[in-house]
């Protein structure tokens, strides 16, 4: 048996198919929604998945102002930051953070799943959000996909 023929094929920039995916926020709820499209950003779930390579798709994502959030996560759920200045921790709640960009609670879902480095960053700016049904990308004719059918 020639065990040379068992070649391990790693996935580069150049052999990668990369797709333009399209998935529909409302009545999801924002943890779910937030791992399948990170997962679907990273390309975990294509069989030439490499962990150091950006192999996953471009992702829209439309209706993010019609995110559910479980429980009362809605007043009890924080974001905070701070300025870079002494006492300069500042901090809004996830329904003020709706009221000011719906799309910021998805994008800030999505990041904090992804790797924090340099590939991390590349993932992120494959994600598009958008408040209500339209978006600009009707040229690259992104895919429907249906995230209940979705693993």
């Amino acid at each position: 048996m020639d065990t040379l023929s068992y070649k391990t094929i790693s996935a580069n920039k150049a052999t990668v198919q990369k797709e333009w995916l399209l998935v529909d926020a409302e009545g999801e709820t924002l943890g779910r929604l937030a791992s399948k499209v990170a997962k679907m950003l990273r390309g975990k779930y294509k069989p030439n998945f490499t962990p150091h390579v950006d192999c996953g798709d471009n992702v829209i994502v439309i209706n993010s102002e019609k995110i559910n959030l479980s429980g009362n996560k809605l007043e009890t759920k924080t974001y905070i930051r701070h300025t870079g200045y002494p006492g300069g921790q500042r901090s809004l709640t996830a329904s003020e953070l709706m009221e000011k960009n719906p799309a910021q609670v998805i994008e800030k879902a999505v990041k904090g799943m992804l790797p924090k480095n340099k590939l991390g960053a590349e993932l992120f700016r494959n994600l598009k959000v958008y408040v209500g049904s339209e978006h600009n990308q009707e040229a690259q004719k992104p895919t429907a996909i249906n995230l209940n059918e979705f693993k």
